[in-house]
């Protein structure tokens, strides 16, 4: 299950990471395939009024960016909004800690962009 936007999220960074020179055009060429590869495998929520006004919860309680506390948000949504026992993976740190606090499983990853 992943956030609406995901998808345009990973596309960005690694069109960064390649924009900086720290990615070839055939590692991108790669990167963009194993991206479509695995976003034909996943579920989205999609945007809601729900959605927002967790989101904009999230901003109150955490120390989030307005796209963070949308990952937030939708990850409340698909689990009914009772996070325990449930994963959350990401590769931000601010994001893990809010998710910890909000009560999910966290498994915070390295980001392989910078």
């Amino acid at each position: 299950m992943t956030w609406w936007v995901s998808f345009l999220e990973v596309y960005s960074a690694i069109c960064r990471v390649h924009r900086a020179g720290e990615m070839s055009a055939l590692d991108k060429a790669g990167a963009m395939l194993r991206l479509r590869q695995i976003s034909g495998t996943w579920r989205e929520i999609a945007p809601d009024d729900r959605v927002r006004d967790l989101a904009m919860q999230s901003l109150d309680k955490y120390s989030l960016r307005a796209a963070d506390s949308l990952q937030l948000a939708a990850a409340l949504v698909w689990c009914g909004e009772r996070p325990a026992r449930r994963n959350f993976i990401c590769a931000d740190h601010r994001l893990a800690q809010a998710a910890n606090s909000a009560g999910f499983s966290v498994l915070e990853l390295s980001s392989p962009f910078p």
